[in-house]
Order: C-alpha cells, then structure tokens, then sequence
C-alpha cells in the first residue's frame, strides 16, 4: 500500500504537470492575442484611411481648386498657374470665397478673443474639430492656417499659434 506521503507527492506532480501544461498554453493564447490585436489595429486603420479618401469633405483635408477672379498681384505669367483658394484678405471679403476647410479654422477663432481665451494651436484645432490630433492632420491644419496667415486671414503673433487677424471679423464678413 503506497504511504500518504506517496501519494501526495504524485498529486503534487499532477498539479506541477498541470499548472506547467496551463502556462504553456496561456502564453502561446497571449501571443496569438497580440497578433490578433496588431491585425485588428491595421484593419482599424486601414478603415481610417478608406472612410478618409470617400468623404465628402476628404476628411478634413481640402483639395485644391481654383478661385474664379483675379489675385490681388498677379501677373499674366502668374495667372496661368493654378490660381490659390485662399485670395488676399480684404475689407469688405466674405468668408464665403474661402472652402469648407478654411471657413472651419476662421470659425473656431472670433469667440476664443472675446472670451480671452487667446491663440489655438493646429493640435487644438484637429481636436476641436474632431479629428485624430495626429502629425498628419494636424500638419494638414497648419499648412493651411500658414496659408490663411500668408493671405492676411489669421495673425500667428507667436510661432504655431493663430488668432484672426486685425480687421477680419464673423462670418458674416471680412470687416
């Protein structure tokens, strides 16, 4: 008859063989979760990128177009080039000569200066504008806040911070 200690020591080595055997396939469950979650973080971004390209907006990113008129400036060799969507901010301008993307940016600025909130930065623009505040996009919104600063739109006092400038009012008008 085996001794208790024998015994024991058996459903010991079971338990061991156990706990070792449910280890090995808790670690092999976990690798296989990583590579689960890593396809399943492409396929997301992925998603991203295609709901981006087939907005109607572009997701936030303007295309290029051309304004019908004359740029302030320009010479007969400079208006065969692709004119600028963004003219020359002034008096009087509306900012519906400006696109979707260009309006959104002057919008997001004449409360913050009555309420002396001060400047937005371009990753505080891809916020409240609900986009991911990554590189592109926000690099996408400072291109184009640069571009409004350029034309007379915006003011950028401090580097990388924008503010409407003097004499631009709501969106109702440019003075």
């Amino acid at each position: 008859m085996p001794s208790v200690v024998g015994l024991l020591e058996q459903h010991e080595l079971a338990g061991r063989r156990r706990v070792e055997g449910l280890r090995e396939e808790a670690d092999r469950i976990q690798a296989e979760l990583a590579a689960a979650e890593e396809e399943w973080q492409e396929w997301a971004i992925a998603r991203r990128r295609v709901g981006t390209v087939l907005a109607p907006d572009g997701g936030g990113i303007a295309v290029e177009e051309v304004v019908p008129g004359p740029v302030a400036g320009s010479t007969s060799r400079q208006e065969a080039r692709a004119r600028s969507q963004v003219p020359v901010w002034r008096e009087g301008l509306a900012w519906s000569v400006l696109s979707v993307d260009y309006q959104r940016i002057l919008g997001a600025l004449p409360d913050r200066g009555r309420l002396h909130q001060g400047p937005l930065t371009c990753q505080e623009l891809a916020v409240l504008f609900g986009l991911d505040a990554v590189p592109a996009r926000v690099e996408a919104l400072r291109s184009k806040a640069k571009r409004l600063v350029a034309r007379g739109w915006l003011a950028e006092q401090q580097p990388g911070r924008f503010t409407l400038a003097a004499g631009v009012a709501g969106p109702g008008g440019g003075s």
